[in-house]
């Protein structure tokens, strides 16, 4: 799976999991951790880390492991598959956190491409 597609691929699991304001920034650019990174928001605690497990469990049935999981227990999960960095928040650490703030120098990509082709493959 090649980085454009692994980012699409997140960005719709998190989209079909109903998750909340999912931004897509490539911090290539910027940094040498990661080509891109993929925030989004979940209603609740029980919310977020569903996300989290789902999105590790439909990655893993295609074959992609996580090189690394921090934070189930908390607010905020970061997933690391390599070149892209999954950051998955609740409201009140996404706020405090605020990494668009931090990345602002960063593109953030329109993912409503991806998720228009959903329906279509």
């Amino acid at each position: 799976m090649t980085t454009k597609e692994l980012v699409k691929e997140i960005a719709r699991v998190l989209d079909d999991k109903k998750a909340v304001d999912i931004k897509v920034i490539r911090i290539a650019e910027l940094t040498i951790i990661a080509d891109y990174f993929i925030l989004a928001s979940g209603t609740s605690s029980t919310h977020t880390k569903a996300l989290a497990g789902d999105l590790e469990e439909a990655l893993s049935k295609k074959g992609v492991e996580p090189n690394h999981i921090e934070g189930r227990a908390t607010g905020w999960t970061l997933l690391d598959y390599n070149p892209v960095i999954v950051h998955i928040f609740d409201k009140a650490s996404r706020e405090y956190y605020n990494l668009e703030r931090l990345w602002v120098d960063a593109a953030v990509m329109d993912i409503s491409e991806f998720l228009k082709d959903q329906g279509e493959e």
